[in-house]
């Protein structure tokens, strides 16, 4: 599951929900439902978020651990 890593890439980089969804043009909430496993994220905004984060889609995906 990819939620945690969501929160957790958010947490070390020090942003708030409402930064991150700003970043990727959407509403807060509609963020914290992406976080929290409400809703599925779209895979346009997992590519966004592993650009913000300096990730790979993989490692935000939760397929590996491997960072890059």
């Amino acid at each position: 599951m990819y939620y945690p890593r969501l929160k957790d890439l958010r947490d070390d980089k020090d942003m708030m929900q409402k930064e991150v969804a700003a970043y990727l043009g959407i509403d807060q909430r509609v963020y914290s439902n992406y976080e929290t496993g409400k809703r599925e994220i779209p895979t346009r905004f997992v590519v966004e978020l592993a650009k913000l984060y300096g990730v790979s889609t993989d490692y935000i995906l939760g397929l590996t651990n491997a960072i890059k």
